[in-house]
């Protein structure tokens, strides 16, 4: 089973990670969705959001943009992140998602690495 969360603003992916109104965490076993829920974490410092994730059991995270720091942060965590990702609904990038269509933008990461 994985759990998958989308950083959400106005319904769709938010453009910034920690920006976000709240996150929609996906449960997807066995390439169907079993069920969706709407979190807010309870604190807004964006260091804090890893083991905020753990504690949801978050096995990946798809994200628009996102610093080198949280991309450390996050993979110190073993949660996968999807970085660079079109905004979209996220229902949409689910869809992708478990049709493998889904990828990280390698220019949107590498211009990540180079800011830090």
């Amino acid at each position: 089973m994985k759990r998958v969360a989308v950083p959400v603003t106005q319904g769709k992916l938010s453009e910034y990670f920690g920006g976000c109104n709240h996150y929609e965490i996906f449960e997807i076993d066995s390439g169907s969705i079993e069920r969706s829920e709407i979190k807010v974490p309870p604190q807004h410092d964006i260091t804090k959001l890893p083991e905020w994730a753990v504690h949801q059991k978050i096995t990946d995270i798809i994200a628009h943009k996102v610093d080198n720091r949280i991309l450390t942060l996050f993979t110190a965590k073993k949660i996968n992140l999807f970085v660079g990702i079109s905004v979209d609904t996220p229902l949409m990038l689910i869809e992708d998602y478990m049709s493998g269509k889904l990828q990280s933008d390698e220019k949107i990461i590498n211009e990540i690495k180079l800011k830090s």
